[in-house]
């Protein structure tokens, strides 16, 4: 066990938490073949949370499958998790998309297109990216370039912007790469739905009926769950799974309220602190 990275601070907004948000990928599982590999403790980690008398939700950029087949693929690996529980970057931009009668060019994963069937497609006055996977070639980058290029006033939404993210086989490049690209051809600068966006994190505290400071979140990726939750007015806690570096710890401009190992280790703090 490595020492436990927190200041005074972090320490005395454990006893006035009301609820927990936690990052999905790389915090209770690693992503990859099949299923994925649940990290040793979160399963149990989640359940000592929903005993207690926290809320809890989630918190997800992932992109590459509907909420449904999402939550169902963490129930197998032996998550008590619901689909109620889970706030991820695609029904907040529909609902976006709705309100200012936009219709998207999608440059999506294939398993997140039926998420967008309620939505009107033809004529795309817009571009919705999010994390394509293989989907990124040439060509259908080009496709989305083509379409923004040729609005007057053209529009990217991206869903997240992380540089990158861990599978079972190692660190995959993530959406905001290939938003920065379209970003440069085409002179903008994308509305990002999802983390690190405030709004994105404000909706899930509304659902929580919380405040900022009576939330906290957990999770790997140090700008865009941690940093996000700050900006927000929540505290942040880094764990050294999923996507995490040592490099993070120095980083010159994000700094955890906390760092520990694992999810696991993080809920018994929480709960130890509480009870004490």
């Amino acid at each position: 066990m490595r020492t436990i990275m927190a200041d005074a601070g972090w320490l005395e907004s454990v006893k006035r938490l009301k609820g927990v948000i936690l990052d999905l990928c790389g915090v209770l599982y690693d992503s990859g073949e099949g299923d994925g590999v649940a990290i040793a403790g979160s399963v149990d980690a989640v359940k000592k949370l929903k005993s207690s008398d926290l809320k809890l939700r989630f918190c997800t950029n992932e992109t590459q499958a509907t909420r449904e087949k999402f939550v169902a693929k963490l129930q197998r690996l032996g998550f008590d998790i619901s689909v109620s529980e889970v706030f991820s970057p695609a029904p907040a931009v529909i609902a976006v998309l709705k309100e200012r009668g936009l219709r998207p060019h999608l440059l999506v994963y294939d398993g997140l297109l039926p998420e967008f069937d309620i939505v009107d497609q033809t004529n795309p006055n817009c571009v919705v990216i999010g994390d394509a996977a293989e989907k990124f070639s040439y060509q259908n980058l080009n496709d989305a370039f083509r379409v923004l290029i040729d609005l007057e006033k053209p529009v990217l939404f991206s869903l997240g912007k992380g540089r990158y993210y861990k599978e079972t086989d190692g660190l995959k490049l993530d959406v905001g790469v290939y938003m920065k690209a379209l970003e440069y051809a085409c002179d903008l600068e994308a509305e990002v739905i999802g983390k690190p966006s405030q709004s994105f994190f404000q909706g899930v505290l509304n659902d929580m009926g919380l405040q900022p400071h009576e939330a906290l979140m957990i999770g790997d990726d140090l700008v865009n769950d941690v940093g996000g939750a700050q900006h927000c007015g929540m505290k942040g806690i880094q764990v050294r799974t999923g996507k995490y570096r040592p490099s993070d710890e120095r980083h010159p401009a994000v700094t955890a309220d906390g760092t520990v190992d694992n999810l696991a280790q993080a809920v018994d703090m929480i709960l130890d602190h509480r009870r004490h």
